[in-house]
């Protein structure tokens, strides 16, 4: 199974492509930051996610997408924005037939670090550790790293009777 990994946010969206032969064992495919610049509108930023994820999903042919689920902030700004960053990712896997899957925030954490209460550091350093990179991801790329590990346990999960995560 080939999952793409999203972390959606308008100007530094981290992603990952990462695939296991159902043994347990994880290859990194792809990770990296979908960057916007401060100066590009709201609506070229969407645009911007949607078209590299498209990119990426017709180069690595994934069979489906996780996210992290809606987080609660603050600010119903922020809200707003990290909402349509989330909806231009949704459009992007949908738009080619993938099926959607998210994650909350402290599961992503729980079934990376072994507890939901993780800083990004201690997510990074681990994704790191699990997938053998030569390098620590940022922070980003880190997330959805953690993101696209959480998907393909919850799937092996799945397949030995443990409930999974229902799809969007």
């Amino acid at each position: 199974m080939r999952v793409l990994a999203i972390d959606a946010s308008l100007r530094n969206s981290g992603v990952a492509i990462i695939e296991t032969n159902g043994g347990g064992k994880f290859q990194t495919l792809h990770y990296g930051v979908i960057h916007n610049a401060s100066s590009l509108r709201m609506s070229s930023c969407l645009v911007a996610i949607r078209d590299r994820l498209a990119e990426l999903i017709h180069e690595h042919e994934p069979d489906c997408c996780a996210l992290e689920s809606v987080i609660y902030v603050q600010s119903h700004k922020t809200a707003i924005v990290l909402g349509a960053a989330r909806g231009s990712a949704i459009m992007a896997a949908a738009e080619r037939g993938l099926p959607v899957f998210e994650y909350p925030p402290k599961r992503i954490k729980q079934a990376t670090v072994g507890t939901g209460s993780a800083d990004k550091t201690q997510v990074a350093f681990m994704v790191r550790a699990l997938l053998g990179l030569t390098e620590t991801p940022n922070d980003d790329a880190a997330d959805a790293l953690a993101i696209g590990l959480t998907h393909l346990r919850a799937q092996e999960g799945r397949r030995v009777g443990l409930p999974g995560q229902l799809q969007i």
